[in-house]
Order: C-alpha cells, then sequence, then structure tokens
C-alpha cells in the first residue's frame, strides 16, 4: 500500500495496519462504536465527535435519542462477555497493542475482534445481543416516540382459555431492526477473499446474537379476579436477563462450528464429512483456530495466565490445572481486617471490634 493510499484511511486503520491485516477498514470499522462506552454522557459529545463509522455517524445524526441506548448495549455487551470468561484462560480482558489509538477509539478487545476465531465469534454476538437488548428495553420504558410496546399483540389472546395480551410486551423486532441498521455492514463494500469470509462470519454471528434475545423471550402473566381467583389473566412478552442470554451465547461458543475459507455464495463447514450439514442462524462459526492463551504473546496482545488467580480444589477452567496450563501454582497467605461485632451505643455511636482472618491464595506460575 502506497503513503498516499494510506493517508487517505482513517486513523484507526493506520494504526492498526501493519498488525490487523486481515480486512480493510472498512470492514472492521464497525466494532469502533464499542469505545462509546468509555464515554460519560456521549449524548452530549454529539455524533461527529463519537467513535462511530461514517454510516453508524448518519444513523446517529438521524436519531440522536438513541445514543444512551447504544451505549448501554455496548456495556452490557462487555460486562457479559468479562462475566462469562473471567475463569477462562481467555478471560474477555485481552490488551490492545501499544500502537493502540487514544481511548474511545481503539479496539476495546484488542485482537481478537479481527483473528476470526472462537473469541471473535462471541464478541460479535454478544456485542449485537447487547444493542437489540438495550434498544429494546427503552422503547418499552417509553424513553423513545418512535418506538414503545409491541402493538402486533394488542386485542389478541384466547378468551376460552381465560388469558388476553394486555400490558406492556418488549417490541424486541424493533431492537433487532435498529441492530442491523447500526452493526451490519454490507458485503460488496469490501474487497479481498479473507475479507469476504470474515465479514461474512461477523454479520452471520451478529445475528446469532440477535437470535438469542428473540429465542428467550417469555410469556409473563397478571391474575384477575375475586380474591386471586386468577378468572383471567393478562399476558405480555418480555426479554431474558441478558445474564441468561449471555450463558446461551457461552454455549454456542462452546459448539461453534468452524467454516472454510473457500466459500463463494455460501459459507459451508470446514470438516468435508460434515459439509451437508446445515448451518442454522443461531449457530456460532469461526474461521481460525484459537491461539494459545496459556503464555504471554506481546505482539498479539495476549497477556497469558501466568499470575492469574485460580481456585486449587476446582476441576472445572477456573481450576490450578486448567488455569495454569500445567505449569503449577504458587500458594501465599492473604491476611483480611475488618469490623465486626459491631454494636450500637446508647446514645449515639457504634462499636466494633476488629477481626483478622488468613486465606490461601493460589496464582498461576
Amino acid at each position: 500500500m502506497d503513503r498516499a493510499a494510506l493517508l487517505g484511511l482513517p486513523r484507526l486503520c493506520a494504526l492498526w495496519a501493519a498488525l490487523l491485516a486481515l480486512f480493510p477498514c472498512g470492514a472492521q470499522g464497525n466494532w469502533m462504536w464499542l469505545g462509546i462506552a468509555s464515554f460519560g454522557v456521549p449524548e452530549k459529545l454529539g455524533c461527529a465527535n463519537l467513535p462511530l463509522s461514517g454510516r453508524q455517524k448518519e444513523l446517529c445524526k438521524r436519531k440522536p435519542y438513541l445514543l444512551p441506548s447504544i451505549r448501554e448495549g455496548a456495556r452490557l455487551g462487555i460486562q457479559e462477555c468479562r462475566s462469562q470468561f473471567r475463569h477462562e484462560r481467555w478471560n474477555c480482558r485481552v490488551a490492545a497493542p501499544a500502537a493502540a489509538a487514544p481511548l474511545g477509539t481503539g479496539p476495546l478487545f484488542g485482537y481478537e475482534l479481527s483473528s476470526g476465531t472462537k473469541e471473535t465469534a462471541f464478541i460479535y454476538a454478544v456485542m449485537a445481543a447487547g444493542l437489540v437488548h438495550a434498544v429494546t428495553r427503552s422503547c418499552s420504558a417509553g424513553n423513545m416516540t418512535e418506538c414503545s410496546c409491541d402493538t402486533t399483540l394488542q386485542n389478541g389472546g384466547s378468551a376460552s382459555e381465560g388469558w388476553h395480551w394486555g400490558g406492556c410486551s418488549d417490541d424486541v423486532q424493533y431492537g433487532m431492526w435498529f441492530s442491523r441498521k447500526f452493526l451490519d455492514f454490507p458485503i460488496r463494500n469490501t474487497t479481498g477473499k479473507d475479507s469476504k469470509v470474515l465479514l461474512a462470519m461477523n454479520l452471520h454471528n451478529n445475528e446469532a446474537g440477535r437470535q438469542a434475545v428473540a429465542k428467550l423471550m417469555s410469556v409473563d402473566c397478571r391474575c384477575h379476579g375475586v380474591s386471586g381467583s386468577c378468572a383471567v389473566k393478562t399476558c405480555w412478552k418480555t426479554m431474558s436477563s441478558f445474564e441468561k442470554i449471555g450463558h446461551l451465547l457461552k454455549d454456542k461458543y462452546e459448539n461453534s462450528i468452524q467454516i472454510s475459507e473457500k466459500t463463494k455464495k455460501k459459507m459451508h463447514r470446514r470438516e468435508k464429512d460434515q459439509r451437508k450439514l446445515p448451518i442454522r442462524k443461531e449457530d456460532l462459526l469461526y474461521v481460525n483456530k484459537s491461539p494459545n492463551y496459556c503464555v504471554e504473546d506481546k505482539k498479539l496482545g495476549i497477556p497469558g495466565t501466568q499470575g492469574r488467580e485460580c481456585n486449587r480444589t476446582s476441576e472445572g477452567a477456573d481450576g490450578c490445572n486448567l488455569l495454569c496450563c500445567g505449569r503449577g501454582y504458587n500458594t501465599h497467605v492473604v491476611r483480611h481486617v475488618e469490623r465486626c461485632e459491631c454494636k450500637f451505643i446508647w446514645c449515639c455511636y457504634v462499636r466494633c471490634r476488629r477481626c483478622e482472618s488468613m486465606t490461601d491464595v493460589h496464582t498461576c506460575k
């Protein structure tokens, strides 16, 4: 790439071109919005000053009232990713390389956003789901004039079974529509084989995240009648907690499907003996195998697991055997001091004892 062409790219691309030369900035630019989570009150800055791609800035200008929901969607996705992987070798806290852009414009998850791995798949899915959840919740709360409750369910129900639709059903379809409009980048605007495969993968995983929100919609009801007889019930549809959605996506991550790098019009499974098995909308897809998260890799921004706290008695991912990758662990004693056995003394103060406890803490070698 010549110098003139490089200068014509956004600043973010120039900083990351050497490391993330997997696909052009247009294909990866749509993750810039995650930086909104770093701003306290993004709506006061205006759309032009936020880390958004060109398409997203235009949408933001047309719908500025959605900025709080966009920020909340980013926060939900980041928080849930860290929660689901807090005990794993990759704990969703991969540091960005030293050349990263300033706060709010650099890739929040570093290398993983463009690696095409199972971790990339989860990030895209959980962030798209977070945006759906936040926008839908804002609609139901009456914070926007453009959307509110799901009106398609009004006046429906089953009189013979003694229930009818009422209350405020979450309009998840609007949330899904906005998530697609805000996040999905057209494949036709990219060049290069790798670009199209990775973008197709990311678009699919975006949709898988949205499908997870829709799949876990539940029906809540309230009884009406004399002395709680429940002669009639009013029911409405509501989204599940985002934690439950995160658990579903983590399960999809554990069962994610590797796809072939050689794809034309349709994505196929990499394993030849599984090519005839269909790929469902709710499946998470990846192209490349995950790197070794056991050891530090400064080039990729992988910190390794050395120094991570582990559970000596656990057989799970947080256990010292798995988390420390067979290297063993160090044990040291931590002394805790806290107030205890507090009593109210008339009048008017509280007297407490000073209690000490010792705890063994295990960290990976």
